[in-house]
């Protein structure tokens, strides 16, 4: 892991907010509700697709076109698998940093940056409103983040922060937190998960080593399996992946980071609101693309 990331994931505490809560007199539930915006699950994989023009990143700009001509967000908030601390956090940055979490890649995306204002009121209005949230300035865009927003929203003017994925929370906790992150949704803010359905490093090197992108059987198993559940609805069985998916589950999913932000995407989904699977793909063994929108 990159130091910085390493660092800020298990050391961070809890922030005592140096901000006037009274310069923030706005919080989301007093912005005017607005047209209820779309949910989003990405599969962000590699950091080079902030680079690359392939099927995946021209299907990002699809999305956000479609969105952008839909409504444009007054903030997004992005759930990375690549937050992690003890306790939520959400992230009250007036300037966020673009970090580059990462190594061994071309300088070119080093130098990349995502230059987009923090949105510290709508942060705000999640501490207030949803227990146990607090604010932290110890964190930016990760690239969980802004390799996803370079293609949907490529002129970064639109207000961006992050939300922690707390490393204590059962799976089913981190289910019922996004439920409370529901109101945003009427206040304009575009959501989105970012992570990957099927994220199995270890397994998927040898193939990226040798170029050969061919999924393995237990990772196009998985894939599909996520895709029915949530086709079905059955998020329960989502939450309880690791008792009910089997071996192919435990393959597929040898951390949780990269999966949780999938149960933060379906926590915020209405109910029978529906959910459209808008790229599909499990490529160089273990690595699924998947993505889909609700709403």
């Amino acid at each position: 892991m990159h130091r910085l990331s390493f660092l800020k994931a298990l050391a961070i505490l809890p922030f005592a907010s140096a901000m006037n809560l009274h310069d923030i007199h706005k919080t989301a539930t007093s912005f005017p509700k607005s047209e209820k915006m779309p949910v989003l699950f990405i599969g962000h994989g590699s950091p080079m697709n902030a680079l690359e023009d392939n099927p995946f990143t021209r299907r990002l700009k699809q999305l956000g076109r479609e969105i952008r001509q839909r409504q444009m967000p007054h903030a997004i908030l992005v759930v990375s698998a690549h937050w992690l601390t003890r306790g939520t956090f959400a992230g009250i940055n007036a300037r966020p940093e673009t970090i580059h979490d990462f190594g061994g890649f071309p300088q070119e995306l080093f130098a990349m940056q995502y230059p987009a204002p923090g949105a510290p009121s709508f942060a705000q209005s999640i501490i207030e409103h949803v227990h146990d949230v607090h604010g932290s300035d110890e964190w930016g865009l990760d690239h969980g983040t802004w390799t996803v927003l370079h293609h949907l929203f490529p002129e970064a003017n639109v207000p961006v922060f992050q939300l922690s994925l707390d490393v204590t929370k059962s799976m089913q906790q981190h289910f019922d937190l996004a439920r409370q992150l529901q109101f945003l949704r009427e206040r304009g803010v575009l959501i989105v998960g970012s992570g990957n359905i099927v994220h199995n490093l270890r397994q998927s090197m040898p193939k990226l080593m040798m170029g050969d992108a061919t999924p393995y059987d237990w990772a196009t198993e998985f894939d599909e399996w996520v895709k029915a559940k949530i086709d079905q609805r059955d998020f329960a069985s989502l939450v309880n992946y690791q008792q009910l998916a089997g071996g192919s589950g435990q393959l597929a999913v040898p951390t949780t980071d990269h999966y949780l932000p999938v149960l933060y995407s379906l926590g915020l989904a209405d109910k029978d609101e529906n959910i459209t699977h808008t790229f599909e793909e499990v490529s160089y063994g273990g690595l699924s693309m998947r993505t889909f929108m609700a709403g």
